[in-house]
């Protein structure tokens, strides 16, 4: 049986606090890729709380992506826009969903995400082409927004190397900064959702305003 939106509300605010919950419940983040890190993000923000998520992919559900992506094998063939959305209606019934399938690129970027009052945007994109064009166009074109990107997550190397940096006053990085899938030759499920753990919570401590010094 699916609770109710007060007791889910109240089992939140248990956990986080009133206040604090308030700010995530009003909170609209938007989540640029929705592969291993984004799949993972979405899901760690809706069951935060977070009011309202943006998603943004072009790509379907390969039987490729399932050792580290938040699909089902029953969802091959799937567009991800759709396959997330289902999934996150399942895990938290009660966030607002947007979901917007087609490809970022330079020229089309800016225009999928103003004026849609976002709070935080999060770069989880696999090629560093999209990762620059992305980081560009939210700094160059939507100034007091935040930007959660990553750098470094492929391969076998120790969980603790990935990290959070502050690298601007609305720019934030999280990974190695480092590790290549070129070069490592692998993406294993727990060294990706760790840095897309690292996103997510960077993303609620920017609406907590707790900022990296």
């Amino acid at each position: 049986m699916i609770p109710t939106k007060d007791e889910w509300n109240g089992a939140l605010s248990a956990r986080h606090g009133e206040a604090l919950q308030r700010t995530f419940s009003s909170a609209t983040v938007a989540v640029c890729g929705l592969g291993g890190l984004g799949s993972n993000i979405a899901i760690a923000l809706a069951r935060a709380g977070i009011g309202k998520l943006i998603l943004i992919d072009f790509d379907r559900v390969d039987i490729a992506n399932l050792n580290r992506q938040q699909y089902k094998a029953t969802q091959i063939g799937t567009y991800k826009t759709e396959a997330l959305c289902e999934n996150l209606q399942e895990i938290a019934p009660y966030v607002t969903l947007e979901a917007i399938t087609a490809r970022m690129t330079e020229d089309t970027a800016a225009q999928l995400l103003k004026g849609k009052e976002i709070d935080v945007v999060c770069e989880a994109f696999d090629n560093a082409e999209a990762k620059a064009m992305l980081t560009n166009a939210v700094l160059e074109t939507m100034p007091g927004t935040f930007l959660v990107a990553a750098s470094g997550l492929a391969g076998m190397g120790s969980t603790n190397a990935i990290q959070t940096r502050r690298v601007s006053s609305h720019f934030y990085l999280c990974g190695d900064g480092t590790s290549d899938v070129a070069a490592a030759g692998s993406l294993v499920a727990p060294r990706v959702m760790l840095c897309a753990a690292h996103q997510a919570h960077t993303v609620l401590r920017i609406l907590a305003e707790q900022f990296e010094a």
